[in-house]
């Protein structure tokens, strides 16, 4: 006989899954749901006071207490425990209660309402900062294929080593930062660069974990941990910026303490000494007391900065500006002036052939592929320009470059067709003979600045080629749109005087340094300190960290090399000099924002307390006023996330 089995499955596993679901999409949302379902037991118990037993409606308000307050509460002791100091939080819970105790029920629920609505939003703002990192999490893919003993088998992304061998087909997102030993691809970068345009990677180039290979299958060699890869340092550093606070809030923080303890031995006087000196009954004195509890409390003046610190840092992440800390954002607006780097920060940092002037006896396409085909042998950022140069030319050409030899610091030699070409330097081929080519030009191009590669074949000078680093074109619009704030900008390079001078003029910039050694940048900013107060550095490269570390606010350009990311306090993810000016805008109008909430918040706290002091306004109005002072400054600090 045979006999089956069967897999018992509960009928309700699907149904518990569901649920698991459910309280997992309102989970961000429980602070919010209770606040509101507080106020609406609220409004029942106040529209059905008439006609329901008192019994019940002090049950309804011991409901919207607990619902409303059970979190502010929680927290409010949990901080007073932990950091031994009372807070906000205490005094509210306190002044609800107060108000109970003396029978205004309906405004000590009111109070906690408003008030668990107010910290509602602030967890909303907090989110909403959250937000871009959840996004860039998104991104991190969490498998990796690993090529191990020639066989393929799928990790954790998180489980990757440096030296490990990954594939990556089309289509999926690169596990790690990475080298290319085998194949090629284009590569979608805009989560590290910003740009849209894909990238053409192959062989011996680096990738970066997160982005996406297009079309055509890589083999790649992991140079980083998991926890090191650039894009892994650009979630750090929005984390690390919400978590550091700016000046103004930590003032604030230090002054709650302080003041929420005046305010409780204020209340503990008023609610005697009117009775004793002014003759008012004892009742009115503790009412009194109590009105002085809500609206004294500084819940609008503590709420007046972190919401608008924290929409500034996510607003300014989502366009490509990562801060990593309030104290930042909060400089940027007062800069008075600002120290660019040269290499790599004003320019591009690869040099480009700006002009060519040839022999004619001989044919240009011909020297230009002969020229590119021995450069193509060396790895020199010069002979990287030269070959880019004449990459048509070489495609159109079949050349033979026999016994290519570098000549350390000075050029290359190599045969073609039996002939010996020499390319390097005015010194290499000869002076005299680079002199007397096309009347002088390569001197003259060396006095704009630019530097000179000649040819040489058969003894004879057969090109001149001048290089340069190009200035970026964001950087020409950035330098004008510093000027026009006030805001001087200098550069500092380690180039000579005719280079410095040539890129200055070029980018617009009046003050410059040349040959500056890195300490010689930490000196000069300590002057334009000393001069100005509020000093920035941009910077990209490992010379420039000292810098970056001594200005009052150090940025970083994205491509720029670790030392300097880590170093800086600002990083331009995409390169683009004309956010630093969108940033010094967004700095700004948060500074103007904090400004607006703190004193607002001021003045309807002194208008509320002598207002009380005269008897002009009851609990209900106080409530109404000092909770939605705390609901407009989260309000306008809310602002700063467009």
């Amino acid at each position: 006989m045979e006999i089956k089995t069967c897999e018992f499955v509960p009928e309700n596993s699907q149904g518990q899954e569901n649920r698991n679901s459910f309280f997992e999409r309102i989970q961000p949302h429980l602070e919010l749901i209770a606040a509101l379902l507080s106020g609406l037991i609220v409004l029942i118990a106040w529209l059905y006071k008439g006609s329901i037993p008192h019994s019940l409606f002090v049950i309804l308000h011991l409901a919207a207490f607990v619902i409303g307050g059970f979190a502010k509460a929680k927290e409010g002791i949990e901080d007073t425990i932990a950091d031994k100091e009372l807070n906000v939080e205490l005094l509210m819970i306190l002044a609800a209660i107060g108000s109970a105790v003396i029978g205004y029920w309906t405004e000590g629920a009111v109070l906690i309402f408003i008030f668990a609505l107010s910290g509602a939003l602030e967890t909303y703002t907090l989110n909403k900062s959250n937000k871009e990192i959840s996004s860039l999490m998104d991104l991190q893919p969490e498998h990796a294929t690993l090529i191990k003993d020639g066989k393929e088998q799928i990790i954790p992304a998180s489980e990757l080593s440096v030296d490990d061998i990954i594939l990556v087909r089309a289509s999926e997102r690169i596990p790690a930062d990475g080298t290319i030993i085998r194949g090629a691809t284009s590569i979608d970068e805009r989560a590290i660069t910003g740009e849209s345009i894909p990238v053409q990677r192959q062989t011996n180039e680096d990738v970066y974990a997160s982005t996406v290979a297009l079309d055509g299958t890589i083999t790649v060699k992991i140079t980083k941990p998991a926890s090191e890869t650039l894009f892994q340092k650009i979630i750090n550093m929005v984390q690390s910026a919400q978590d550091e606070k700016s000046p103004s809030q930590l003032f604030i923080e230090r002054f709650e303490g302080t003041y929420v303890k005046i305010v409780l031995l204020v209340v503990a006087i008023m609610m005697f000494l009117p009775y004793f000196l002014f003759g008012w009954t004892l009742s009115e004195s503790i009412y009194r007391a109590m009105v002085l509890l809500v609206v004294a409390s500084p819940c609008a003046l503590v709420a007046s900065i972190m919401p608008a610190t924290l929409s500034a840092i996510s607003n300014s992440a989502k366009h490509g500006v990562l801060f990593k800390g309030g104290v930042h954002i909060e400089n940027l607006g007062n800069l008075k002036a600002i120290a660019f780097d040269k290499t790599g920060t004003l320019t591009n940092g690869t040099p480009v052939v700006t002009d060519a002037y040839f022999t004619e006896k001989m044919a240009e396409d011909e020297i230009i592929a002969t020229v590119a085909a021995i450069e193509k042998e060396s790895t020199h950022p010069l002979a990287l320009a030269i070959t880019a140069y004449g990459e048509k030319a070489l495609n159109q050409e079949n050349i033979f470059v026999d016994d290519m030899k570098t000549v350390s610091g000075k050029g290359v030699t190599g045969f073609v067709d039996g002939v010996k070409w020499e390319i390097g330097n005015m010194n290499f081929v000869g002076e005299d003979l680079a002199k007397d080519f096309h009347n002088g030009i390569a001197q003259d191009l060396a006095n704009e600045g630019k530097t000179i590669v000649c040819a040489k074949a058969n003894e004879e000078i057969v090109a001149v080629f001048a290089l340069k680093d190009t200035v970026r074109e964001s950087a020409k619009k950035a330098i004008e749109l510093l000027k026009n704030k006030g805001i001087e900008p200098v550069m500092l390079t380690g180039d000579n005087e005719l280079t410095a001078k040539a890129i200055a003029e070029e980018a617009g910039i009046d003050r410059y340094i040349a040959s500056c050694l890195p300490e010689e940048k930490v000196n000069y900013i300590k002057k334009l300190e000393e001069k100005h107060g509020n000093v920035a550095m941009v910077g990209d490269g490992i010379n420039d960290a000292p810098a970056l570390a001594t200005a009052n606010t150090g940025i970083a350009m994205g491509e720029g090399t670790d030392v300097a990311l880590e170093t800086a306090d600002v990083v331009l993810m995409k390169n683009d000099l004309e956010k630093i000016t969108s940033a010094i805008d967004l700095s700004s109008r948060m500074n103007r924002v904090v400004k607006q909430n703190i004193i607002f918040s001021l003045s309807v706290i002194g208008i509320l307390i002598i207002s009380n002091f005269f008897q002009i306004i009851d609990l209900p109005l106080g409530v109404i006023g000092h909770e939605g002072s705390t609901i407009l400054v989260i309000l306008n600090g809310l602002r700063l996330l467009k």
